[in-house]
This record gives C-alpha cells, structure tokens and sequence, in this order.
C-alpha cells in the first residue's frame, strides 16, 4: 500500500489522488441493487492518455488490481469497487477534441457528458443518438463500457453502432488504436465492437471516435391507451410488420402511470393497463402517426391521442422519462434489463406480472417495444429481510422467463456483478470458455475489474 501510493503520488498532478476514506468510499459503487463493494485502495483522476498509461503500468507492477470508472450511474455494479483496488476514475478526461460536419464524426474523451455531446452535435446540425435515461449524467465511456441504449433505439441504434474507433490503454499500459475514422472499413477483426460492451475488462478507453447522424428535428408522439398488455402487444407487432420505423415506441404498465400521476400530476389515463407512445420525427409526421393510430385502434386500443405540436409531444414524453424516477419514489427499486423478440412483448409483461402476484410484490414495468427491451422495477422495503428476499426471487424469475422467450438477460445495462451467474446460462459453458480466453489475452494478471462480467 504505501509503495503503491508513493509511486501513484510521485507520478501524476497535485489532487489526482485520493485517500480519504470517505471519498473513496463516496466512489466505491455504482447504482445497482444487491451488488457488494470493496474497500479500494486509492482513487486516482488522470487527466491525460500518458497518465492512464502510467497507472496501469504501475499497477502491472505491482499487481494491484484497477477498476476502471465513469459517472456510476450504470445499474450492473460493473463500476463497483474490489478489495485493494485503484478506483480509476476518467472524469476529468472530459474534452471534445474533434467535431468534424463533413465526416460526421466526433473525437472525444471518456468523461464527456452524453448531454454535452448531443449539444454539441446540435449546434452543428447534427446528433449523436444514443439517449440512455441518464444522459444528462452518464459519460461516453461508462456509454461505451456498457453497450448503453436508450429511448431513440428502436430507429437509431445502440452505442455499438456509432463507434467507429477507440484509443485504448491495456493493462501493462500500452495503447492500443482500434477501428477507424472513415465511413467505411474492414481490415482486421473487429476489435472495436469487441471492446463496446466490455466494462472496462479489457481495457481503458481513453478516446473515442464516433459517428454522428444530420439532426433528424423534433418529433411529434401518439399515445395510445389499451385494456391489456395483449392488445398493446398486438399493436407493437402490428405496427412494425407495417413496415413503420418510428424514432420512439415506448410503453408504461399501470403501475407506471399510477406513479407517474402521484408524483407529477399529468393526468395520465389510470384506466389504462399499458399505454404506448409513439413518435416520428422527419417529414410526414402527422400522416405516419394517423396511419400508426388506426393500426393502435384495430389491434385494441381503447383511446388514442396524437400530440397536437411540438409541446404536448414533450409532455407525453415527459411522463415517460419520469417513470423511474416515480417508481422510485414507492421504495427500493431493483431495475431489470431484459430484452425479448417483439412478438414476445406481451407474454414477457404477463409473465411480469404473474411473478408480482406470486410474489406479493409490486413491479412497475416499462419498456422501449420497439426493440424488445423491458425494464421491470422491482419495488419493496429494503428494511424487511423478507421483502428483500422475495425481490431477490422475482429478479431471477424474470431474468429466466426472459431467456425462456428467446430473449437475453441484458439489453443495454450490462452484466457487472448483478447477473454474472446469468451471463453464464445465456452464453454456454463453450462461449464462456471463449470469452475468458479472450479476456486472458488482453489481461493475463486479471487486473482489469476482476470478477465482473465473467
């Protein structure tokens, strides 16, 4: 410990390294749910690739492991600290180097804000997709180590899809340069899609380069109101075998829109037992939306309301971005991830809710239906070991009812601690052995957030 700090001190600036346990301790976790922590060792903020490089040599050396970190807002424990650990936190890497309108891509540093981002992009008429529900708190990096989503997916895409290269410091502190910043290439594996999704047990990302899109305008939404979860369903599938490509298809259960009026007022149907939001932006707004509603009214819906103009399509959506927050406010929350094929959107809220009742406990759910993506929030009182461990149960039940129907455990949270066991029924015994072989190629030590993911 004490060779460790006086190297770390003797190699990086004036107040990059922190001690304090009641700072470490502040940075020793993520924001999931039944998922431990370690006591770190130190906590260090570089600010530039060569002190990056630096840390991870030193911890090569001495054989300390690194845990590399972003905001923490991710809900998979994946930033969460392990015994003994450097806390590297890239927060203070937080530059746009590079915004370029001709080749559409940005060049930026791990702690930019996702928000800053968008903005930034918007000023140039153009947009970086991926919204994840934090986006105005979550980096690039923390975006880029979970394989984050968002609410645009469903015509968008995930973060996969937009980055073009990375610039990546290894564990015994080489920099590794993957990908590209054209339009188009192929040459060599794809070590760039390889270390999307990765959670920092790889690799650091220091830099990324990321393809960016002409900004599509705003968006006009329908909201649509079902008696059941099968009628929602229907629609979903109706409207995407139509050949519709809308920029959002979003759907809140009852117990969502329950919470949602208690805690904001907005007047939401509470008859409804799902209610869908969809939106288009681009031309023709209005007719997709008519033709998008008629599919709605056929496949059961009970009300269907387009947005007028551009305010009363902010509202609609409005009350989905407060869903969680709302759900939060009915006691602990335990955030699943998992996404289903389209056609199984229903039976996956019916399964949902089954486990509720069986259980005796609330589960709030919503969804991004465009692509299959539901996020059950599981509710209870964290001071009743009872309650606690029948959360435990219904978590797992979902997860397995969501393999069950041809899904997987995690759309665009990751894995981390939380669902490491999951990991494993979903992959195999042969694509796990893979996978750590491949992390033992990039990690022999096993320095670079041990015990996350596999």
């Amino acid at each position: 410990m004490g060779e460790l700090l006086e190297r770390l001190r003797a190699g990086l600036p004036d107040g990059a390294v922190a001690v304090d346990p009641d700072v470490t301790g502040a940075y020793a976790r993520d924001m999931a749910g039944f998922c431990d922590a370690g006591e770190p060792a130190v906590l260090v903020f570089p600010e530039t690739v060569e002190q990056v490089q630096f840390v991870m040599r030193t911890a090569t050396e001495l054989r300390v492991p690194v845990v590399p970190q972003g905001a923490r807002t991710g809900l998979s424990g994946g930033a969460n600290a392990v015994d003994g650990c450097i806390l590297l936190s890239l927060t203070r890497m937080n530059r746009i180097l590079h915004l370029d309108p001709v080749d559409r891509i940005a060049i930026v540093q791990p702690g930019v804000v996702n928000a800053e981002l968008s903005r930034a992009a918007e000023a140039r008429q153009l947009a970086y997709p991926p919204d994840p529900s934090s986006w105005e708190s979550c980096t690039i990096g923390g975006n880029i180590g979970t394989g984050a989503g968002g609410l645009c997916c469903v015509k968008y895409g995930v973060t996969s899809e937009y980055v073009l290269g990375l610039d990546v410091v290894l564990a015994d502190g080489r920099l590794l340069r993957t990908g590209r910043r054209t339009a188009k290439g192929v040459a060599g594996y794809d070590l760039t899609r390889l270390l999307v999704g990765s959670e920092g047990t790889l690799g650091v990302v220091v830099e990324a380069v990321l393809a960016l899109r002409p900004a599509p305008g705003p968006q006009l939404v329908l909201a649509a109101e079902f008696d059941s979860v099968d009628a929602a369903g229907r629609a979903v599938c109706d409207v995407m075998a139509a050949g519709f490509t809308p920029s959002l298809m979003e759907l809140m259960d009852a117990t969502t829109v329950r919470a949602v009026n208690e805690m904001a007022q907005m007047g939401l149907p509470e008859s409804t037992r799902a209610l869908l939001l969809v939106a288009f932006d681009g031309p023709d707004q209005r007719e997709l939306l008519a033709a998008v509603g008629e599919l709605c009214t056929a496949a059961g819906a009970t009300e269907v309301v387009p947005a007028e103009d551009r305010a009363e399509s902010e509202l609609l959506l409005q009350a989905r971005r407060l869903a969680l927050p709302a759900l939060e406010r009915m006691g602990t929350t335990m955030i699943d991830d998992v996404a289903v094929p389209r056609s199984a959107l229903a039976a996956m809220l019916n399964g949902v809710a089954e486990i509720a009742e069986r259980h005796r406990l609330t589960i709030g759910m919503v969804a991004h239906a465009g692509d299959g993506n539901t996020h059950p929030v599981v509710i209870f009182d964290a001071r009743d070991p009872e309650q606690v461990e029948r959360a435990r149960v219904s978590f797992d039940e979902i997860m397995a009812l969501g393999l069950e129907l041809g899904g997987t455990v995690t759309g665009e949270h990751g894995i981390g601690l939380l669902k490491r066991e999951w990991l494993a029924r979903e992959l195999g015994s042969v694509g796990l052995e893979l996978q750590r072989q491949i992390k033992a190629v990039f990690d022999p030590l096993g320095l670079l957030n041990p015990g996350k993911m596999i």
